[in-house]
């Protein structure tokens, strides 16, 4: 009996598909039943390969070697998942398999990573397509019933390689010219360095700039402040002179109201969240990183399945989803969102600003599935994520949040002074939050309770004020600001024309791959965290000035996105924008062999590396202290300190642990120091058991090592490996 192949991206999903396909029997590798055999990637199993199996010459890294192009790019089998290729590449021969059903996930990484597998396996069956946005039970089954040719996504798989193909040429060409120039540990690539230049600009915009002392002046009549504004409504004044002559003129003076201003104004929630929008709020509101938010959305999305895809770039839904709002609804009827469920049933369901098939590419937004949820089950910080959802969905559905907006206008010895004031009339969308009213005016006024007066009306000014401070710099980015600023870098310009054309692409990265851009910068010590800013380094400052200018510009990077939608697309042909890659890679590569400039070391310590005997390195990783050797041939690096989960019992700041083996301790900035084996003394007494100890020391270290995997450092020790032979 003929059977169907299905290859899902993860065991996790593969195993939720089989059950809903009845298969149960469970093999290596896959499970089989009487219609179906389901297996699954584990993420790549075949990638792109490196540059030595083009050549012998490549395993030695040397300018006059570079660039690398190969006229065509080879596919290998990635050795650490090698023996689950060989099962899938197994099954794909098997004489009863008539077809395959592609279910990895629906979007441009995952047709990626079927597609190369079924190339690499010589897999030439017929195949379709699974697309879906959600791992419940009936979307599971609904999408196996219209299943897609594959055929339909050729373009989208098009679009995927022509994207692997361009960091390949682009960033392991400039990456080995940069570091055999200046013999460092040094990374460039498309995204991550006009996203890298964003942050070093930021932060030479803060070193120049230069503070100015201004005042404000405030008068006090009965029941509220009013503030005072010139002829162009500016509040601040920079002569204190001047500042302080206003503010004893309108002492003990009287006030005319000569402007009441009420207006009836109403705003609408904001739209459903994509995952950009989502990262951002669960930075603001959790500090959460913009990859632990996408790894809580997976979690959600995959093993609870109350959420649906979460790699989407779109803010609607379709009509046809919109029918089926209700049961999404019933299942968020629990008792925390009960009375904003209730709401949002009063009356017939408003889609008309949640609704634009236009809008929606590959996915719709991120909603409920109509699967309900366990909060029981679910991790605080997933379900804080499933909160945000959950809130924002049900928001949509509310009424407007209706207010009446109160401005006064009073004269004053001839001055001009403002005050404003909001009555809220219908809460509306704003009731699906804990906060309904919000100061929504300038840092200098204040919206405050008005009393009911009228135009005319004879105010005592019962006392003056003058306020002073000072002009802020530019903010730091939070990750928060900087996928924003990623999503749309057209701020970063000044050409208005180039601004346009930025506004009108995609930005830099697509939301699928901002998170792990982000996360490569703190890995290569490019950026640190300063409480919740990111702050460019040393490092960072001096690559930006070393790689070509044309690599640091986000013009070109997110030009470069919008080709590739063209051509998932099927709008411009794949072979034409890898060609133009190769040339720019050679451009890249010829520019940075005639730069005269110098890599410095700034960071270096008086401790020498163990095996080669250089000065070693202070770098700030994501997750503590390391020392590395400058050396990019060595590849040595300690951990010295790392920032761990562990609270101190005075102040609860999360503690460092520093030390290695036995003289490992605990040491937190309010000055308590702990023994690691005091530690974990106190933590079994308090109710964990050692093995539950141990499983968090083992977390800290794996987390602390893979913060320092580059993946620049993964290709030097496999370089240093094979040269040791």
């Amino acid at each position: 009996m003929a059977k169907t192949l299905v290859l899902a991206e993860k065991p996790s999903v593969g195993r939720e598909i089989a059950r809903v396909l009845g298969c149960k029997n469970s093999r290596e590798g896959y499970i089989e039943g009487e219609k179906y055999v389901v297996t699954w990637a584990l993420g790549h199993l075949v990638t792109l390969a490196d540059p030595e199996m083009y050549d012998e010459k490549y395993k030695k890294w040397e300018m006059t070697d570079l660039p690398m192009l190969p006229e065509r790019m080879n596919l290998v089998v990635i050795r650490e998942t090698s023996r689950q290729f060989k099962v899938v590449s197994s099954l794909m021969k098997r004489g009863d398999i008539s077809e395959l059903v592609i279910a990895t996930d629906s979007g441009r990484e995952g047709e990626l990573v079927a597609r190369w597998i079924m190339i690499k396996a010589g897999f030439h069956k017929p195949a379709k397509r699974l697309w879906i946005s959600s791992q419940t039970d009936k979307a599971i089954k609904e999408g196996f019933a219209s299943l897609k040719p594959a055929s339909q996504y050729d373009d989208l798989y098009k679009s995927a390689k022509a994207r692997s193909e361009a960091d390949w040429l682009v960033g392991l060409n400039v990456t080995r010219a940069l570091t055999c120039k200046f013999n460092a540990q040094l990374s460039a690539g498309r995204v991550q360095t006009p996203t890298l230049a964003m942050i070093v600009r930021r932060e030479e915009e803060i070193k120049r700039f230069v503070p100015k002392d201004y005042w404000t002046v405030s008068v006090q009549c009965d029941g509220f402040t009013a503030i005072w504004r010139d002829k162009n409504n500016q509040t601040r004044i920079f002569d204190k002179t001047a500042a302080e002559k206003l503010c004893e003129a309108v002492k003990g003076k009287t006030a005319t109201l000569t402007g009441v201003k009420k207006d009836a104004k109403l705003t609408f929630a904001p739209a459903l969240y994509d995952l950009t929008e989502l990262q951002r709020d669960a930075n603001k509101k959790y500090a959460y990183t913009a990859k632990e938010t996408l790894s809580y959305m997976q979690s959600l999305y995959e093993t609870h399945k109350v959420l649906t895809y979460p790699r989407t770039d779109s803010r609607y839904i379709t009509s046809d989803v919109a029918a089926t709002l209700p049961d999404r609804i019933k299942a968020v009827f629990m008792p925390t969102y009960a009375p904003i469920v209730k709401a949002v049933r009063t009356k017939p369901l408003d889609t008309r600003r949640i609704v634009d098939n236009s809008k929606v590419t590959d996915h719709h937004a991120i909603i409920p599935t109509e699967q309900p949820a366990d909060l029981s089950k679910m991790s605080g910080p997933e379900r804080n994520i499933y909160d945000l959802v959950v809130r924002r969905f049900l928001a949509t559905l509310l009424p407007a949040f209706e207010y009446e907006e109160t401005r006064l206008v009073l004269s004053v010895n001839g001055e001009s002074f403002h005050a404003h004031g909001k009555i809220v009339k219908n809460a509306g969308w704003k009731a699906a939050y804990d906060k309904v009213v919000e100061d929504e005016g300038d840092e200098d006024e204040k919206e405050q309770s008005l009393p009911a007066v009228k135009s005319g009306d004879k105010l005592a000014v019962r006392g003056a004020k003058l306020h002073s401070a000072q002009t802020k710099p530019p903010a730091r980015y939070t990750e928060a600001t900087l996928l924003s600023a990623m999503e749309n870098p057209s701020g970063q310009v000044s050409d208005a024309e180039l601004a346009k054309i930025l506004r009108e692409t995609a930005g830099l990265g697509t939301p699928a791959t901002r998170a792990d851009i982000i996360e490569k910068l703190f890995s290569s010590f490019y950026v640190e965290r300063r409480g919740k800013e990111i702050v460019a380094t040393s490092k960072g400052v001096q690559l930006i000035s070393l790689v070509p200018e044309q690599l640091r510009s986000a013009l070109l990077t997110a030009q470069w996105e919008k080709q590739l939608e063209l051509i998932s697309r099927g709008k411009m042909k794949d072979e034409a924008f890898v060609a133009d890659m190769r040339k720019y890679a050679t451009k890249l590569v010829a520019e940075v062999k005639s730069s005269n400039a110098v890599y410095t070391h700034d960071n270096a310590t008086r401790e020498k590396c163990p095996e080669c005997g250089k000065y070693l390195l202070d770098v700030k990783g994501k997750r503590g202290r390391m020392l590395v050797c400058q050396d990019r041939e060595c590849g040595y690096r300690r951990s010295v300190s790392q920032t761990t989960n562990a609270r101190c019992p005075n102040c609860h700041k999360r503690m460092e642990l520093r030390g290695e083996g036995e003289k490992r301790m605990f040491a937190c900035i309010c000055g308590y120091r702990e023994k690691l084996s005091d530690f974990e003394k106190r933590t079994k007494e308090s109710g964990a058991g050692k093995r539950d100890v141990q499983s968090y020391m083992a977390k800290q270290r794996s987390e602390q090592i893979a913060g320092g995997n580059t993946a620049l450092a993964e290709q030097l020790a496999k370089w240093k490996a094979q040269n040791d032979k």
